[in-house]
């Protein structure tokens, strides 16, 4: 028996195949994927814990997860052992030893989300797996001036769908951007949290915005309404990337942990 330690796994996954991350009957997710790729390595199915439930298609480039682990590996072995037993779709990028106690979700300050809106007539066959096509102009500009009502502490329920676990709506958004690249629009959203579909509903609102059919005016009344029948549509899973994950610095810093 080897003393147990706590792994923080950084993981990239294309999300098009899979149910999303929670495990579960109907479908392959990556929380299974990550847990049946840990039972060579200590003989059980350990727990492995996400930083955020990312729903079905939904994409990550640096989800954050934690684990568990009696194993006598170091962090490099662990990590091209995972590798080699997933889907080519989930990567592991690294795998550092924590203090006991760490947990990817509770420990997590703050997340960085990004959405991706092709407008071009015709989307390249290497894109349209992570973005949403809407094939007109959106006005940019409008969209960020309604974007700065969402800055701040607020109860977000107008952009939260039926099915939420959340007790609390209250989040703080910290960021909200809008910009041009190419012929996308990137809106990138950074927070304390995000309620259920919470960024999907934001960007749909926003695209409403874009199109000339909602006001920028308009953010202020619609936030304080609380009411999800007056926000835009849920955009589609596809064009959502988790991009990263922020915990405090006293947690990360673990130079003399196991190895």
């Amino acid at each position: 028996m080897h003393e147990l330690s706590t792994l923080k796994l950084t993981v990239a996954y294309d999300g098009t195949r899979f149910c999303g991350w929670q495990r579960q009957d109907n479908g392959p997710t990556i929380q299974a994927a990550l847990e049946d790729a840990f039972l060579p390595l200590l003989g059980v199915t350990p727990a492995v814990h996400g930083a955020g439930r990312t729903d079905a298609g939904v994409h990550a480039l640096g989800q954050v997860a934690s684990v568990e682990a009696d194993t006598p590996h170091p962090v490099a072995a662990i990590q091209r052992a995972l590798n080699i037993r997933l889907d080519p779709d989930i990567r592991v990028l690294a795998v550092d030893a924590m203090p006991r106690g760490f947990h990817a979700r509770f420990d997590a300050i703050g997340k960085t989300y990004r959405y991706r809106l092709a407008t071009a007539a015709v989307v390249s066959p290497f894109a349209h797996r992570y973005v949403w096509h809407v094939p007109r102009r959106l006005d940019a500009a409008a969209m960020q001036a309604a974007a700065h009502a969402l800055l701040g502490r607020h109860d977000f329920s107008a952009f939260q769908s039926t099915g939420s676990e959340a007790v609390d709506p209250i989040r703080t958004l910290t960021r909200v951007d809008v910009r041009r690249q190419g012929d996308e629009l990137i809106v990138e959203v950074h927070g304390d949290g995000f309620l259920r579909h919470m960024v999907r509903a934001i960007v749909g609102t926003l695209a409403d915005v874009g199109a000339g059919r909602r006001d920028p005016a308009s953010l202020p009344a619609l936030v304080a309404s609380r009411d999800r029948g007056q926000a835009g549509d849920t955009a589609p899973a596809r064009g959502l990337t988790l991009v990263s994950v922020d915990y405090p610095e006293p947690v990360l810093d673990f130079p003399d942990g196991p190895r």
